[in-house]
């Protein structure tokens, strides 16, 4: 396998799941120090009943940080403050002045992640939206191993996302998978044209630093007007920023239940096996009264 990178952006902010976590956090119900880390330097901590919530974006250039800087300040307004050390983002919440829109605000700390990706996408969306062509492809480093990229067109905003297999079986099950994308085009035609590539890079980064090898694969998406356009682009960033978490999920999910199915018709075939077993002749056998006997075949 060969390693071609490049250091344009890298996105790692706090996932999108610890909403319970939040919830209680927000209705006071911690008052002690606690503090949890997430991969790739995502921090949520709780101090004298403060909520912080942190996020770093190593290796963005400096117009991709303004991008993101501008829309965290959108959602987040006060609630921000200076970013601590190692960190691109600090947004903290007062525990002892939980507004009344609290449910509001446990689900903006939860989407940090989805806003800083939404940067990126609302950018790109508009390009295309305004007929723009031409504008440097948008690489972001999600992952110290995946990347996704970007591209705006007049008719379309491809994104393409790199995914990084770990055995053998786990591409078998992904290129499955992806061919159910596929064939759900067939059924639904406004969904988006969905492609998928193994070890090669598809044609849009032939002429990039993309990384090749056996466990590589390319999931390309093919967003229309109509999946950009201003009334459908919130739910469409909801679900494409998170393809990457949903695919591995279904191939961890289908190798666990082919596993199942393995051990329980193993155990069948083990039970007829025993059935089958011939019984050993001559065999002493006892009658009801305790007597034995040697039952002649």
């Amino acid at each position: 396998m060969t390693s071609r990178r490049s250091p344009t952006c890298k996105i790692s902010c706090a996932p999108t799941r610890p909403f319970l976590g939040l919830r209680c956090a927000l209705l006071g119900e911690a008052t002690h120090r606690a503090t949890v880390d997430f991969a790739h330097g995502d921090q949520t901590s709780m101090t004298k009943r403060r909520l912080s919530v942190l996020s770093s974006e190593e290796g963005c250039d400096e117009e991709a940080q303004q991008s993101i800087l501008m829309l965290i300040k959108r959602e987040y307004g006060s609630f921000m403050v200076t970013a601590e050390p190692g960190y691109n983002v600090s947004v903290v919440f007062d525990l002892d002045n939980v507004p009344k829109n609290w449910e509001e605000l446990v689900q903006k700390a939860s989407l940090l992640k989805r806003n800083c990706f939404a940067s990126v996408f609302e950018k790109y969306f508009k390009f295309q939206e305004n007929g723009i062509e031409g504008k440097q492809r948008a690489v972001v480093h999600y992952r110290d191993d995946e990347t996704m990229y970007v591209e705006a067109k007049k008719d379309r905003v491809t994104v393409i996302f790199s995914t990084t297999f770990k055995d053998d079986d786990d591409i078998v099950i992904g290129k499955v998978f992806m061919q159910e994308f596929k064939e759900g085009r067939r059924k639904y035609q406004q969904a988006p044209q969905v492609l998928f590539s193994h070890k090669e890079p598809p044609q849009e980064l032939q002429d990039t630093d993309a990384r090749t090898g056996d466990n590589i694969g390319y999931i390309t998406f093919v967003l229309f007007p109509r999946h950009t356009s201003a009334a459908a682009r919130d739910n469409t960033i909801n679900l494409i920023h998170m393809l990457r978490d949903y695919l591995h999920y279904h191939i961890k999910c289908s190798k666990a239940y082919i596993h199942q199915r393995m051990r329980a018709k193993t155990s069948e075939f083990l039970k007829v096996l025993n059935r089958a077993r011939p019984e050993v002749k001559d065999k002493e056998k006892k009658t009801i009264t305790g007597k034995t006997f040697n039952r002649q075949n």
